[in-house]
């Protein structure tokens, strides 16, 4: 097979299952991305115990349920692309425990920072927060960015069968250190940036008063940093060489996309200038969705590996081969159809029950909390 003949031709189950990855990638750096930036907010930017608890009371009742985008992402990519899956949880092992030690570190400081009432317990889980929340945000940003540049791939023989299987390029103390390249290093600090201006507009729409005026503020001070580079990371995207099977009209689209992303954050930002927050927040949510868009028109249909020496060797690593069967993908169909909308139902409610403003007159005074109450704030 030569690269010039070599094409995808994915089934309606196969299409269908790279369409719901998305979705689930989209949700996820939405609603995550919004509590990446309150977390990493919480490591410089309050002025007092008041505000720190305020900060964390926006996204108190929500931020575990939205870390559950996470898990369905990873689950469907396992469940619909088992040969995606097991290449990049088993080459890219390293940052991906980094991301699960940041989660890790960020879930316990939300739960443990309110169990005393001393300043310096409190202060090291808030930083503790601030880092569990920069973490992934950096380390995904250098991911995605990696994927679509893409990641190479090299044919080599199963030991097993004797069959030709894709595997990642170079040994892993090379894989690991080749990650970041200055265009992955772009897509890292970006990430970490739209995530601060995201969750600042997310935390000047769920405040009030004084801390309100002060969020909103750098939320448009952010902003300048993130749209320029937005549209260096949009251009340079979308320059890269094509790969292997991937389509001009695609490429079209994620210009497109891409473009869409970069205006809709900056609208984002001009709206928080003018106190708009419901609308800043819905255009900073609309340029994170389409910027993830981008990045899976890039991955089709090599998924975000560079395929040229698999394709001329006749193992490519696509959308096609690493499926899982039909059959598997119209059963896990039937379920996501079932099932799926009740947790849109309940995150739905969730949110339209905790919808009000806070400011710090709603703080209570400090009284520690018992070690059983399981309090966020």
């Amino acid at each position: 097979m030569t690269l010039l003949e070599y094409t995808v031709n994915p089934s309606i189950w196969q299409g269908l299952w790279l369409v719901l990855v998305a979705v689930l990638w989209m949700g996820y750096f939405l609603l995550e991305g919004f509590d990446y930036g309150v977390g990493m907010l919480l490591g410089f930017f309050t002025k007092d115990e008041k505000e720190k608890r305020l900060l964390v009371n926006t996204i108190g009742p929500v931020w575990d349920g939205n870390e559950v985008w996470l898990l369905t992402a990873g689950g469907a990519i396992f469940a619909a692309f088992s040969g995606w899956y097991a290449t990049l949880f088993s080459a890219l092992y390293l940052p991906l425990l980094l991301v699960l030690v940041g989660l890790i570190l960020r879930g316990v400081a939300f739960e443990y920072r309110g169990k005393q009432t001393d300043p310096t317990w409190r202060r090291r889980w808030d930083l503790a927060a601030a880092i569990g929340s920069f973490i992934p945000s950096l380390v995904f940003g250098v991911g995605f960015a990696n994927l679509l540049g893409g990641l190479k791939l090299e044919a080599v023989t199963s030991n097993l069968s004797g069959n030709l299987v894709p595997l990642l390029a170079g040994d892993f103390v090379q894989r690991f250190f080749m990650l970041f390249l200055p265009f992955a290093l772009l897509g890292g600090v970006l990430f970490v940036s739209l995530f601060l201006t995201h969750g600042a507009i997310f935390a000047a729409l769920k405040t009030k008063g004084d801390f309100h005026d002060r969020v909103e503020a750098f939320a448009v001070k952010s902003g300048f940093v993130t749209v320029p580079l937005l549209a260096i990371f949009v251009i340079w995207a979308n320059l890269h060489p094509m790969l292997p099977g991937q389509t001009s009209v695609l490429r079209t689209v994620a210009w497109v996309v891409g473009v869409l992303s970069l205006a809709l954050v900056a609208g984002a930002v001009f709206l928080a200038k003018q106190t708009r927050d419901k609308l800043a927040f819905v255009c900073s949510s609309l340029g994170v969705l389409l910027l993830t868009v981008m990045f899976f028109c890039h991955f089709y249909p090599g998924l975000g590996f560079d395929n040229t020496a698999t394709v001329a060797a006749g193992a490519p690593l696509d959308l096609t081969t690493a499926s899982s069967s039909e059959g598997t993908l119209q059963i896990m169909t039937v379920a996501a159809a079932l099932l799926v909308p009740v947790v849109l139902g309940y995150q739905i409610w969730t949110y339209k029950v905790f919808s009000r403003r806070l400011g710090t007159q709603n703080i209570p005074d400090d009284v520690p909390e018992p070690v059983e109450a399981g309090a966020k704030g």
